[in-house]
């Protein structure tokens, strides 16, 4: 039996390579990363650190009949364009474009499934039209794709966090995204108990938080003290979402420090043995850019499972946003330099 291959594109620290890994393991199959990439220096270096490879850089920079055959790509690409605390313009950012970096490998590698990652903003991001223009490069790629939002939340992450995910298959295939929700593990549980002074805010930003919160009764202990855009304060058991470029006091604990590099890692359901950035600034950034795990996780079982029980099925089922089942069907397209010889469905 050939072993499962997935390259991780824009992989950043690898999230994504985590979920496959356990994904992987879970199912008892064997499996491995053939290829990654990352524009971000400070990305690579730490990801070098924990899987011993470094992730080749800007993916624009080489053509895709050179990337090595594989059967899965992943790809969390950059959600700047579509995010809320973005600029908002799409396409006509460049880094919106990066979108048909994916396109281009998939129609010169034909992998038999992917798995995407963006800001849950996506859906809605130009009226729908973005997210209705990715739909559509997909479909004339030949692969029937659909998408679903989740929350951090309902996989075991005491964090808020929802994210879109698009899932596509190349030949007819039977899916079903994951409908079990997990229990949220206590915020106390990802907290460290002995944090260093550097984590303290000051005096004045203390005072200013109880001042804040002063109108909350009854508020308990571990939380973590939200501040928004508008200065309104939120107390939570849950972190909200993590962000790269956020301000240090966005998310305190129990409104008296920051969360440690470790913690933010521990949010995103990153494993105890993963290796952090040397650097609390670069952590922090590389944190509230990552995915949640278990999430990734649970929708690659799924893919792995769909692609082992396809090889009898003639038709392709999706489970929609709405949970209604439908049959989704793949076209004959061309697409960039090669023509791909579709299977009808």
């Amino acid at each position: 039996m050939s072993a499962f291959r997935y390259i991780d594109l824009f992989c950043g620290v690898g999230g994504f390579r985590y979920a496959a890994e356990s994904a992987l393991e879970n199912r008892g199959d064997v499996g491995s990363c053939v290829f990654s990439s990352d524009i971000d220096e400070d990305c690579r270096k730490v990801y070098k650190k924990n899987f011993g490879e470094e992730p080749f850089g800007d993916i624009t920079k080489i053509p895709p009949r050179e990337i090595p055959d594989f059967d899965l790509l992943l790809g969390g690409f950059p959600c700047q364009p579509f995010s809320i605390i973005g600029k908002g313009k799409g396409f006509s950012d460049t880094r919106g474009t990066l979108f048909f970096s994916i396109a281009s490998i998939l129609a010169e590698k034909c992998p038999s499934a992917f798995v995407l990652e963006n800001v849950k903003q996506l859906r809605g991001h130009n009226n729908g039209k973005t997210l209705s223009r990715i739909m559509t490069v997909l479909s004339e790629l030949g692969y029937s794709a659909s998408w679903r939002i989740y929350n951090a939340l309902d996989f075991g992450l005491p964090q808020n966090r929802e994210r879109i995910f698009i899932v596509g298959f190349k030949h007819p295939t039977l899916f079903e995204w994951p409908s079990e929700k997990i229990a949220m593990r206590p915020l106390s549980s990802i907290l460290e108990k002995n944090v260093g002074e550097f984590f303290r805010v000051s005096d004045r930003i203390l005072e200013k938080r109880k001042e804040q919160t002063k109108h909350l009764k009854n508020i308990s202990r571990p939380s973590i003290w939200h501040e928004n855009k508008s200065g309104h304060v939120s107390v939570y058991p849950f972190s909200c979402a993590l962000r790269a470029g956020s301000s240090y006091n966005y998310l305190l604990v129990d409104g008296e420090r920051r969360l440690t590099g470790r913690e933010m890692f521990r949010l995103q359901g990153f494993p105890e043995k993963f290796t952090l950035a040397d650097s609390y600034t670069v952590a922090r950034k590389q944190a509230g850019n990552s995915l949640p795990v278990p999430v990734a996780q649970a929708i690659i079982e799924n893919v792995l499972a769909a692609l082992a029980d396809s090889s009898h099925r003639g038709y392709h089922l999706v489970r929609q946003p709405d949970s209604q089942l439908c049959f989704a069907e793949t076209k004959k397209t061309t697409y960039g330099k090669r023509k791909n010889e579709n299977t009808e469905a």
